[in-house]
């Protein structure tokens, strides 16, 4: 391959339920150009058209640059078709063809998660690691694999939904339809539905959580928790710190089966409380099967933040264009 095509920037678009973010990204994974748009409704069509807008816009300084695609929903790696997207109103949406025959070339779409995930790998927390799972703690759990330095996707292309691993049989209702997933207890919503929970119940120990959310217990959300509980409040540091034994937990069991040489956490929650990693690392490992005969995965906050999606796609978009596995 040649040098030059190697290290050319590439574009790269993070298509979220409120916001597309997007960028021109170095062969080094920096974004060297950004744009963004509001996600417009549900609309397929009216999505397209944005994308097509930012990538107009990007491709003024950087015309040859390939793009990729990170959104969420589940996909068919082959077809780059979009079976389902919780948030936009993607059924069966042949999204790669769609945009590839509006840009005028073709586009490589990924699930956000891998996207993010492949970026942590390549140029964030997870460099040097071959075998990695990383996950994003937010409103639910996404994730994704790395595995001998490839994206694996699975048979049907979702792969990395680690969310949904059923933790407590028979618990909380989760949006799946299942009951007791990992998420409903080691996500931000998680955390949030907790705390709110003690504020209903006037409990004593939810007035810091109350006084901040105004005396309004609906009010009371995931990221203040973690805010509060970082700040010191007795209430909030218990809520994150059950959150972070229910995360090792739910790392013991996917060391099991994957075996990852380390984890990286991203995401609002995983990215704002180094109390919850500590209480992870502690629970993963009182919990993981063999311990003192097998070696500890290292746990990693990610590096990324926000634009790993972006820099990720961008990249993979990169690595297609010039032929190189991603």
């Amino acid at each position: 391959m040649e040098p030059q095509a190697h290290a050319q920037p590439a574009i790269g678009l993070d298509i979220g339920g409120t916001k597309i973010a997007a960028g021109v990204v170095d062969a080094a994974g920096a974004i060297v150009q950004r744009a963004h748009a509001q996600t417009p409704g549900t609309s397929p069509a009216l999505v397209e058209q944005a994308v097509l807008d930012l990538v107009g816009g990007l491709r003024r300084d950087a015309p040859a640059a390939p793009v990729g695609v990170g959104a969420a929903g589940w996909m068919n790696p082959d077809t780059g078709t979009v079976l389902f997207s919780p948030h936009l109103a993607w059924r069966n949406e042949p999204l790669r063809d769609r945009l590839s025959e509006l840009l005028g070339g073709t586009v490589c779409v990924a699930n956000d998660a891998d996207a993010a995930g492949w970026a942590e790998y390549r140029f964030g927390a997870g460099q040097g690691e071959p075998n990695l799972v990383c996950l994003t703690l937010g409103t639910g759990i996404g994730g994704s694999l790395v595995a001998d330095g490839r994206l694996r996707r699975g048979r049907f292309g979702l792969a990395g939904e680690f969310g949904h691993q059923v933790i407590v049989p028979g618990g909380h209702l989760c949006a799946c339809g299942n009951r007791g997933c990992w998420e409903q207890y080691a996500s931000g919503n998680a955390v949030g539905r907790e705390a709110r929970e003690l504020a209903r119940a006037n409990s004593p120990m939810a007035q810091t959580l109350l006084d901040a959310a105004g005396g309004n217990a609906e009010a009371v959300t995931g990221a203040l928790v973690t805010d509060l509980a970082a700040a010191g409040d007795p209430a909030s540091r218990e809520i994150v710190a059950t959150a972070g034994r229910w995360l090792g937990i739910g790392l013991a069991n996917l060391a099991a089966a994957l075996d990852p040489g380390a984890f990286v956490v991203g995401g609002g929650l995983g990215a704002a409380s180094t109390l919850l990693l500590d209480e992870a690392e502690s629970a993963y490992r009182r919990h993981l099967p063999g311990r003192g005969y097998r070696p500890f995965a290292r746990i990693s906050r990610a590096g990324l933040g926000a634009d790993a999606g972006l820099i990720g796609a961008a990249d993979l978009a990169r690595l297609h264009a010039t032929g190189q596995p991603g």
